[in-house]
């Protein structure tokens, strides 16, 4: 029975899930060609505010804890753990102020309502995992944007979302170019906590999803590897997994 509720939930949520990306892709596009981006920034904001709050149609409550240790006036690298395509949202909203841009591959800037415009519009860096001349040429570009004006950038270092939310290996490959082209950048590990559950059918009913912003890591006279490394482990460590 619990399983049939379930997944009758899920029915739901997938429906208003859609409903909500499909209702914001033409407000992005007219607040994007009428009103400029921090207009569209803002259509986004409110869309990923409200694809959290819809997780109440599964039970599921939503916390964020550390938001107070995000440094303010400058550029942020935000290192987080992967474990779902639900880690955006809360990416987006906690980051708000930061102006927050991922590292995505090339094949969401199409076709997915509001998330590939976003991609394309909000200066994410989408790259071709095919094609490593062009990938480095779009993080060193997205690393320079935000060193720039004080955004930030998101990036995912497993490469893959952890089907049951233990922490893979952190790769150097993309973090290490951030951390050149954005040398002022605070670091900010981000701890994603019971996400993969709702990468399951019938996804996840109940859960307490939680988002921790951790300590800044001090990157002084430290190399990109240990740099990662750290990172890794501030997030096992919050997890529980250290």
């Amino acid at each position: 029975m619990k399983t049939i509720f379930a997944y009758i939930l899920t029915s739901i949520y997938l429906v208003s899930f859609g409903i909500l990306i499909v209702v914001f892709h033409p407000i992005q596009m007219i607040c994007w060609n009428i009103f400029g981006y921090k207009a569209q920034k803002r259509a986004v904001e409110m869309l990923n505010f409200l694809l959290m709050k819809s997780l109440i149609i599964l039970g599921c409550r939503v916390r964020f804890k550390g938001l107070e240790k995000i440094p303010q006036n400058q550029p942020l690298i935000i290192v987080s753990n992967h474990q779902s395509q639900y880690d955006i949202p809360p990416v987006v909203w906690g980051f708000r102020k930061c102006y927050p841009k991922f590292i995505s591959k090339i094949e969401l800037g199409k076709g997915i309502p509001s998330i590939s415009y976003n991609l394309r519009k909000g200066g994410s860096a989408l790259i071709d995992r095919s094609n490593k001349g062009q990938a480095i040429k779009e993080i060193i570009k997205l690393g320079r944007q935000i060193e720039e004006h004080n955004y930030s950038a998101c990036i995912f270092p497993e490469g893959t979302r952890s089907k049951d939310g233990k922490v893979r290996t952190f790769k150097v490959g993309g973090l290490g170019t951030l951390l050149k082209t954005a040398p002022s950048a605070a670091i900010i590990p981000f701890a994603v906590d019971k996400n993969y559950l709702l990468q399951k059918m019938p996804m996840g009913i109940g859960l307490k999803l939680t988002y921790t912003i951790l300590d800044p890591i001090d990157r002084t006279d430290k190399t990109a590897e240990e740099i990662t490394e750290l990172c890794e482990l501030a997030i096992k460590k919050e997890l529980g997994q250290g």
